[in-house]
């Protein structure tokens, strides 16, 4: 009788060590699912790290730009243009995405500026360039009032606060450009207040009028120069 109850026992320990294994190997199946889960999306693989990937890009090819060619300005412009990359990067933490990613893709369409008047890289200002070129049309020359302008341009958000604001390197401060996006057919005017890196970069307000829930980025956007 002892002998039986003994190996009963051990029979006990041995089923509920097994138990307590198999338990254990679920529970790190289930951490390993739950880290995997847990990776940084890319811009590839979501359309709100690409927006923010997008943004970012545009911020910090401003900076270079800055950097590049200064003026007397050139160092108040990028203390503001970093503050707006850091809010991007706690975007891209706060959504999943890879900190850090950038993506210039809208800027890869758009001719470089030349220096105005044979005046040196090192001596032109950089910013007078782009705000007083005429913003062109597919078919030559000047847009005009109420043309749609920026074909096959996406749209996405600089990061900057204030009003609604649009800043742009094509057309001058003081631009007035309605932004639609064809995906839930809102539509905001606004006026260009700086000089970005894109077309056309909405500010934060000015973005919230016309994105959809979630996405940082318009893929489908008519542009339209409106004064």
């Amino acid at each position: 009788m002892s002998r039986r109850r003994t190996l009963g026992t051990k029979k006990k320990i041995a089923l509920l060590v097994s138990a307590a294994t198999v338990a254990g190997g679920g529970a790190f199946v289930m951490a390993s699912t739950s880290n995997a889960a847990q990776t940084p999306k890319s811009a590839a693989e979501s359309t709100v790290c690409q927006g923010l990937a997008t943004a970012l890009g545009n911020n910090q090819k401003f900076i270079a730009d800055q950097r590049a060619n200064p003026d007397a300005q050139s160092e108040a412009r990028i203390a503001n243009r970093e503050a707006v990359v850091a809010e991007i990067q706690r975007k891209q933490e706060a959504s999943g995405c890879v900190v850090g990613e950038s993506a210039q893709d809208s800027q890869a369409a758009q001719p470089s500026q030349p220096a105005q008047g044979g005046q040196q890289a090192g001596g032109a200002q950089p910013s007078q360039p782009a705000q007083s070129a005429p913003a062109e049309n597919p078919g030559g020359g000047a847009a005009a009032s109420g043309q749609q302008v920026c074909n096959g341009s996406t749209v996405t958000l600089s990061g900057e606060d204030g009003a609604p604001a649009a800043s742009s390197n094509q057309f001058p401060a003081g631009t007035k450009l309605k932004v639609t996006n064809l995906d839930n057919d809102k539509s905001t005017t606004v006026e260009v207040t700086s000089v970005s890196g894109s077309c056309v970069l909405l500010n934060n307000a000015a973005f919230e009028q016309v994105r959809e829930p979630g996405k940082f980025l318009i893929r489908r956007a008519v542009i339209e120069k409106v004064g």
